[in-house]
């Protein structure tokens, strides 16, 4: 009901503001709706975004994949909003989750309310080049979670990021950056956040998670903010690479995967351990050639949960490292073809996992860039505890 009663407003809210409007001057990919106050106090875009993804599965046994699994959903459906208020250098940025993995993760904690909220952030350019963010947006974690979901080279993140990536987080955060030179470019982001991920209601259960991120950038800026989004559409015409190195210190942690995963429950409250996550990452691209390698570790003081006469609840911190490279080149007509390597390496000993060994090679086909796109990608998991698995994708992107 609340969710329809959101919809529902928003669509009135627009309907009202631009009621008789036949024709805009926005073009597709710009986002649906633009609007700047006449005394340029203000200024709001306004862009829906969908992802349809069918997936199809075959385990394999004995040499032959069989028990054939097929789904379909709506991966992702967003609202987007942002815009400034009373300065361009006062802006914000909104975004709603509608579809069912957008809003699931609902416990106690966030009182068991769907979770919306994906970013509401304050940011503030106060000074020169340094820039105060406050609100709920993603942690300055790994290149490949920054990236946006609408701006993937393949279907989805790979499985290092699904396994260690630190995702959104309630705080603030301090950017800046500043030129050596004529072109080599740094920047620094220092965030201080509550450490149990996005919408969470009921206060900080453990204590709280910092995080530091250096990127170097020798050879100047990409194209179009082309760091942080993954293909070469702009074809750089000079060599352009960008490092970036983070650390990710959780005091007191209460979930298996830094501010991730599952609450470690015990039988006298929560269990409570310091979880450390580092990310290496770089980002090359040159005449529609692509690449990116990221690696990732993560490690704890106290990993297993343990209740109060020392037995374990089963509840373990997912402890160990992960690397993943992938590449890719646009040929002239916009069509892409890609591949990507990821291993996972926990610490069985403790998680009882084994090593995962993902192989993927895919085709994206750009219409108009990413804002509108069709991607299909193949992926063989080779599972060293258990059956190996084929996975087949296809998904199209609609993103004003």
């Amino acid at each position: 009901m609340k969710l329809r009663i959101l919809i529902t407003s928003i669509f009135l809210l627009f309907t009202g503001i631009f009621y008789g409007q036949e024709t805009t001057s926005n073009t597709f990919g710009k986002g649906m709706i633009h609007v700047v106050a006449k005394d340029s106090s203000w200024s709001i875009n306004f862009a829906p975004r969908i992802q349809i993804l069918s997936s199809f599965y075959w385990d394999e046994v004995n040499d032959k994949f069989v028990n054939p699994e097929q789904n379909t959903l709506i991966r992702r459906a967003r609202l987007k909003f942002n815009g400034f208020v009373y300065s361009p250098k006062l802006k914000y940025k909104i975004e709603l989750g509608l579809s069912n993995r957008d809003i699931s993760g609902a416990s106690v904690y966030t009182k068991n309310s769907p979770r919306i909220i994906l970013d509401a952030v304050i940011k503030w350019n106060f000074y020169k080049n340094f820039e105060i963010w406050f609100g709920q947006t993603k942690l300055p974690g790994n290149r490949e979670r920054v990236v946006s979901s609408g701006n993937l080279q393949f279907v989805d993140r790979s499985l290092l990021n699904s396994k260690f990536n630190i995702d959104r987080d309630l705080g603030i955060q301090i950017h800046h950056h500043f030129l050596i030179g004529k072109k080599f470019v740094t920047r620094q982001i220092v965030a201080i956040s509550q450490g149990e991920g996005r919408n969470v209601t009921s206060g900080n259960l453990g204590g709280n998670q910092y995080t530091g991120r250096l990127e170097f950038l020798p050879l100047g800026t990409f194209q179009g903010k082309g760091d942080y989004v993954e293909s070469d559409l702009k074809r750089e015409t000079k060599p352009k690479v960008s490092f970036g190195i983070s650390y990710d210190h959780n005091n007191n942690a209460v979930k298996t995967r830094s501010n991730m995963g599952n609450y470690m429950e015990t039988d006298f409250g929560l269990h409570q351990t310091n979880i450390d996550t580092w990310f290496v990452d770089t980002m090359f691209k040159y005449k529609g050639f692509s690449f990116m390698g990221e690696y990732a570790n993560r490690d704890a003081s106290k990993p297993i949960a343990l209740h109060a006469d020392g037995t374990p609840t089963g509840d373990v911190v997912e402890v160990g490292d992960a690397f993943n490279i992938q590449a890719g080149y646009l040929l002239k007509n916009n069509l892409e073809f890609s591949a990507r390597y990821t291993t996972i390496n926990f610490d069985k000993q403790i998680t009882g996992k084994s090593e995962l060994n993902q192989y993927t090679i895919g085709a994206s086909k750009y219409i108009v860039s990413h804002k509108l796109k069709v991607q299909t990608d193949c992926s063989y998991l080779n599972n060293q505890g258990g059956n190996n698995q084929l996975l087949y994708r296809f998904q199209v992107e609609l993103h004003f």
